[in-house]
């Protein structure tokens, strides 16, 4: 069971850094490039929805192992 957490931190970091570091990208490349800013809008959506759905997922996950272990 010590695996399966670790393995689900590990992730969620990931996850959450990765997030931080494309919303950043996508800002910087909204400034920048005045011209694709509507496709770098879709795109921080995008990453926007990814990171709550992945969340929503560890949540999940959490409450199953709680409930069943």
């Amino acid at each position: 069971m010590d695996l399966i957490d670790n393995i689900s931190t590990a992730l969620i970091i990931l996850i959450r850094a990765g997030a931080v570091f494309r919303v950043a990208f996508c800002f910087f490349k909204m400034i920048t490039v005045e011209d694709e800013a509507p496709q770098y809008k879709k795109r921080l959506k995008n990453v926007l929805l990814f990171y709550v759905l992945a969340e929503l997922a560890f949540v999940i996950k959490s409450v199953v192992l709680t409930y069943y272990v």
